[in-house]
């Protein structure tokens, strides 16, 4: 007998988490359909649980779900703001800023002004991007290909192709994105709009990652749920290509990060260098990914969480700022406050 039941999920943090946690439900076989809501952090599920009373049925799906980092219960959880995390990560991200100012200054890296984006902070966004719960989606991905493949002995060869699949793909379609750019003619005005875009964007997602304000999370980009559901579901095939598909699947997944760095790149207007962007980036997010795949790494598993991801999310919102700041001045709107 089919029934329906909705529970309260803890642990979401973007878009991407939706379709994660829509993928594990319905991959269970006495599961017929599941629906997740970021504006309620809600799971409504339906499937045959038998006489099982709801409180069971959530442990259960707790069980399945918790290797991503949600859970299901019955009751609304009131979720911990952790404020005391901020007396470590706020001075950590200080430091963190006041370090890429000097690389800034001596010409290293240009993370301050977004009409020029340099590779190298391409890259730090990438390390970024690998650390935060947006890219929890892929290293989930990553996790389920891989253990379909181990269950066959293969274990090295997946992950090699998934990584080469991942860093060609990047740079490709980032150069395709590149020359489409190349087809309008960006003048100032519209420079600054997307200039604009990428800060908002980059504000919007260092503030979920402080996890305090829950209602920013429904403000973050996504791709169309069509598209990434069927990324996802490249790695239900199993063939001697798919660990490559799947590395260049994660090229259209759900992440604020990579989005923000794809609409950087239309504004190149040049193959290479959209390409050497995004090159860069998933170079960035390689070290972190490459953990996951030999290992069982997880930041959202550490007791030290909270700490990592308030750090994060306290210097993207600087780097978010300073882009707005930047943006403005360069059209003239405001005075140049910095002197970067």
């Amino acid at each position: 007998m089919q029934t329906t039941h909705t529970f309260h999920v803890t642990g979401m943090h973007c878009k991407a988490c939706i379709m994660m946690i829509e993928s594990e439900l319905q991959d269970l076989s006495n599961i017929s359909h599941s629906k997740v809501s970021l504006k309620s952090n809600t799971a409504e599920v339906t499937g045959d649980f038998g006489d099982k009373s709801p409180e069971t049925i959530a442990e259960e799906l707790t069980q399945v779900l918790a290797k991503r980092g949600y859970s299901l219960s019955v009751e609304k959880n009131v979720p911990s703001r952790n404020w005391n995390d901020f007396k470590m990560a706020a001075p950590i991200a200080l430091l963190f800023i006041a370090a890429f100012y000097i690389l800034q200054k001596v010409g290293l890296v240009n993370l301050i002004n977004t009409s020029k984006v340099s590779y190298g902070t391409a890259f730090v966004v990438g390390v970024v991007a690998s650390l935060s719960t947006c890219m929890a989606v892929v290293g989930g991905l990553l996790l389920s290909m891989s253990a379909t493949f181990a269950k066959e002995g293969d274990k090295v060869r997946p992950q090699i192709l998934f990584h080469i699949g991942r860093i060609v793909s990047f740079f490709i379609l980032g150069g395709v994105i590149g020359s489409i750019g190349s087809a309008f003619q960006l003048n100032t005005t519209s420079t600054f709009i997307l200039s604009f875009i990428i800060g908002i964007v980059m504000l919007v997602l260092g503030i979920n990652l402080l996890d305090v304000f829950t209602w920013t999370k429904r403000l973050t980009p996504g791709m169309p749920k069509v598209l990434a559901k069927h990324a996802l579901n490249i790695s239900d095939l199993n063939h001697t290509l798919t660990p490559a598909l799947v590395g260049i699947a994660t090229f259209f997944l759900p992440c604020g990060f990579t989005q923000s760095m794809q609409i950087y790149t239309l504004s190149t207007g040049s193959f290479l260098t959209g390409g050497l962007t995004m090159l860069s980036f998933a170079l960035g997010t390689l070290p972190v990914l490459g953990l996951i795949s030999f290992s069982s790494f997880s930041i959202q598993q550490s007791s030290k969480a909270g700490i990592f991801f308030k750090t994060a999310g306290l210097i993207v919102i600087i780097f978010a700022l300073f882009n707005l700041i930047n943006s403005f001045a360069v059209v003239g709107i405001i005075p140049p406050l910095f002197n970067f």
